[in-house]
């Protein structure tokens, strides 16, 4: 199993990560503020203005220690790595089934299932949780709305059906998000959803949140031997990482809303913590990025019942879990692949 604490977050601005024996030394202006063994790594993240030298780079590649670099407000830049690992007859099946129309939405439909669900549990826990408080009928109205969606998903169905119907359910789910936000409102709220750039404070931190779980999504895949760029909702386009996109989808609404919510409705970022730019995009300072990350983490430390595991497991793990199930399937162990739902 995966170490929860092995990636590495490097937001301090002018550090240089550099190389000493089997070690990872991050310096800012010249002084030595962190050393890791390169052991205890699984990968690094850095944003912004942070580089990394060449013999850090080659023994991070060697040690299968992938390293990431990201705009200092969370835009995926690039990512180095070593040598392709994995099976060789999986990564082919996973193409196979990427060329079929009907094997790529059996896998579609199974993605999408796991993110309406787990949509209407987060809408539905919101409404038990506060009963009879302003906007419930509509979380409740809401909820209802992407059950009828849940029973038409039911049997097979064509690809682009598929796609109309998680359209559809997102449109759904975030025309009532502004009701699940209950703090600081004049700050933090929410009328539709933007990306690049986001156009609100609500939207910014939704924005990062995703970017840091794409990055373990695509960690998980890869560790299982699997293309992390070959997807089956999302289909090729270069430089997109189409199946941890896919996968990502089941897991927002537990791993990134939630804990979006709860840092805005119990005041740990505030709005103070974010700006908007001369071409309306808004963006987060350091010190609200930081405590993001720092919540992010302690998240992934905790433990929950896997639904399909039946077994105790940290949050941090769930999405290595599910590229273990996605690659159990298609080598056949699996009739099917088991979306993570939360109960």
């Amino acid at each position: 199993m995966k170490h929860l604490l092995n990636t590495l977050y490097v937001t301090t601005q002018g550090a240089y990560l550099a190389r000493e024996g089997e070690t990872v030394l991050v310096r800012v202006d010249g002084e030595t503020r962190l050393q890791v063994p390169i052991h205890t790594l699984g990968s690094i993240v850095c944003f912004g203005q942070v580089s990394c030298s060449p013999p850090l780079m080659g023994l991070c590649g060697e040690r299968g220690v992938a390293v990431s670099f990201l705009s200092e407000h969370g835009r995926f830049l690039a990512r180095v790595e070593g040598p392709v690992s994995g099976n060789v007859l999986l990564r082919r099946e996973q193409y196979r089934r990427a060329d079929d129309p009907r094997a790529s939405a059996a896998l579609a439909r199974a993605v999408v299932v796991g993110k309406i669900a787990n949509c209407r549990t987060v809408l539905l826990r919101a409404a038990r949780e506060r009963p009879g408080g302003h906007g419930t009928e509509y979380l409740s109205e809401a909820a209802d709305h992407l059950g009828t969606h849940l029973r038409s998903l039911e049997g097979a169905a064509p690809l682009e059906t598929i796609r109309g119907k998680e359209g559809d359910a997102a449109r759904t789910y975030f025309s009532v998000f502004d009701h699940l936000i209950t703090a600081q409102k004049a700050d933090f709220f929410f009328r539709d959803r933007s990306r690049r750039p986001p156009l609100d404070n609500m939207n910014a931190l939704l924005s990062f949140l995703y970017t840091l779980l794409v990055h373990d999504v695509r960690s998980a895949l890869e560790g299982v031997g699997l293309d992390p760029a070959v997807g089956y909702l999302h289909r090729d386009r270069p430089g997109r990482p189409g199946l941890a996109l896919d996968m990502m989808e089941e897991l927002r609404p537990f791993l990134a809303d939630r804990l979006a919510l709860s840092l805005v409705n119990r005041q740990q970022v505030r709005g103070d913590g974010f700006r908007k730019t001369e071409t309306g995009a808004v963006l987060m300072n350091d010190e609200t990025r930081k405590e993001v990350l720092v919540a992010y983490q302690k998240r992934k430390q905790e433990e929950i019942q896997h639904p399909f595991l039946g077994e105790k497991v940290a949050v941090g793990l769930v999405p290595h879990c599910q590229a273990l199930l996605m690659a159990r399937h298609l080598r056949g162990d699996l009739d099917g692949y088991p979306p993570f739902v939360w109960r």
